[in-house]
Order: C-alpha cells, then structure tokens, then sequence
C-alpha cells in the first residue's frame, strides 16, 4: 500500500503543477462584477446606424457589422454621457483580420470636429496564428486631431476573442475612467488634471473599419480582401449613467461597491495581475515619447 502510494507521487505532483500553471495565466477574481448591476439595453431602443446600414444585421439579439471591400459599418448611441458605464458582449472574427479595427469607444467628435474627446476600446486585427491586442487609448481636446497625442496601452488577452463572447466595458466618472474585460479592471486612468481628462459630454459607439495603415504591427500587415467580409459581433449592451440632460444631482456610476468610486484591494490585484501578464504596451514607460505631452505620466 505505501510502495503503491509513493509511485502516484509523481502523478499528483504533476496534477498540482498543472493547476498553479493554469491559474498562473488566469486573472484572479476581482470579486465585484460591475456588469451585473446595470441592465442590458435593447440595440433599436438605445442606437443607431450611424454608416454602413447595409453593412449590418440584428439576429437573435446580436448585432453583426460587417468590412469589405465596399464599406464598413459603425453604430452610435441615441443619446450622449457626462458619466456612465458602457459596454458590449462582443465575438471577433478568426483568422487572417490584419488592418482591421472592431472597436466600442466613447467619443463627442461630431460636436467637437477638431477638437474632440474620445475613449476607446479599439481590437486590432492581426495575421493567422497570432492573437488580437486590445487597445485602450484616452484622447482630450483635440490629442486625437492632427498632431496627435495617443495615451495608449495595449494588452494581449488571457483567452480567444474569437471563440465566445467576452464583456468588454468603459466606466467614466468626474474622477477617473476605468477600463473592464469580464469585470476585471484593466486599466484605470485617474484624473489629475482638467487639461489632461475628458469632461464633456459623449456619445458611445461601435464600428468595424480598415485602419490598414497602422493597425498591425504599425502598417506592416493589411486588410486581406480575399477574406472578406470581415465580421464582428456585438450583444448585451449597457449604457447608464448621468446623459447630458440629466439634473446636476445625478450621482456618477462606480466601478467598486464604494459609492465614491475606485476599486476595491480584491480589483486592484486582478488589475495589477493583468498589467504583470497581459499589458504588452504603456505609452508611460515608452522612452521615445514626450511626457511633457503626457503629464500625467510623471505627476
């Protein structure tokens, strides 16, 4: 019996080794999932088509848009934010998508041409055999327009995008952004100054697009029509906050149990997790950019 017992050693020894390894590339739960707290909204009651209308199709409550040669499509929200959360269940497409964009993001450019605010969750297309990156980016009066300033950090996610749906989400507050996958903080862009956070109201949106000239791997890879079309989907949407017209004492969305907003120890240990395993790019840590564009970055 003893002599039997030391001979599945191993076998268990490897059994506790495949399971710390699995949970090694598995966030840790954040232990507050926001997402459960805000309805879904139905996509004819809350959006519109903004382009593309026959680029797009709602079938048992997932929208499909949809990139060709002809066009692509983008959808917007029917009415604009000062603060909310916002966000969509979305499934990409496998395969060859390289030069393509599906992205949900927050942004008031139609009225602040030039000089606009925009957050987003951009997914950038990539080659076969090679994963997505998920981009965040924060953009504030007009650092989105012209010479621009992006605020990027890009992440390589911890499952297939393109096997399921997955919660991707934005919280926008008078004191900070937050940035969501399945729950899990991934980023939080704090306010430290006026000049350097988004305060006007926005609206949100989604779109699928050829950004071929900078998308994959900085234009190296573009969008491959022999595969079109190329098709995302978008279901469970959620949009609530403060819209523009709300009163003054509209109190703002939290992230967190605490009413004040921020995150609880439990979110900023998954947040940290992500950012040790799965951020492949900070523009803070990046030394060729200008912090002093960036001050953020160093206050």
């Amino acid at each position: 019996m003893g002599s039997s017992l030391i001979s599945l050693l191993p076998f268990f020894n490897l059994l506790v080794l495949l399971g710390s390894s699995a949970n090694a590339y598995w966030p840790p739960s954040p232990g507050y999932w926001p997402s459960s707290k805000v309805g879904s909204l139905s996509f004819y009651k809350g959006f519109r088509n903004l382009w593309g209308s026959q680029h797009q199709r709602m079938d048992q409550n997932a929208l499909s848009i949809w990139l060709d040669r002809a066009s692509g499509s983008g959808f917007k929200s029917v009415k604009p934010f000062r603060s909310g959360y916002f966000g969509a269940s979305i499934k990409l497409q496998p395969g060859y998508t390289a030069g393509v964009i599906t992205s949900l993001y927050l942004s008031n450019n139609e009225a602040h041409p030039g000089f606009h605010d925009e957050v987003d969750i951009e997914f950038l297309g990539t080659t076969f055999g090679k994963p997505y990156t998920l981009q965040t980016n924060v953009y504030i009066r007009g650092s989105g327009d012209g010479n621009i300033i992006g605020r990027e950090m890009k992440y390589r996610l911890w499952f297939d995008p393109t096997s399921g749906f997955h919660h991707y989400a934005i919280l926008w507050n008078p004191r900070e952004i937050i940035f969501l996958v399945d729950d899990i903080p991934i980023r939080r862009y704090p306010k430290k100054s006026a000049a350097t956070f988004p305060l006007r109201p926005m609206w949100l949106y989604g779109s699928i697009w050829d950004a071929s000239s900078w998308a994959t791997e900085d234009g190296k890879y573009k969008a491959d029509y022999k595969y079109q079309p190329f098709t995302a989907k978008y279901t469970n949407f959620k949009a609530i906050g403060c819209t523009a017209y709300s009163s003054a004492r509209c109190h703002p969305v939290s992230a967190s149990p605490y009413r004040s907003g921020g995150l609880t120890r439990q979110q900023y240990q998954a947040m940290r997790w992500v950012q040790t395993h799965s951020m492949v790019y900070n523009y803070c840590k990046d030394y060729k950019r200008d912090h002093s564009l960036t001050p953020e970055c160093w206050r």
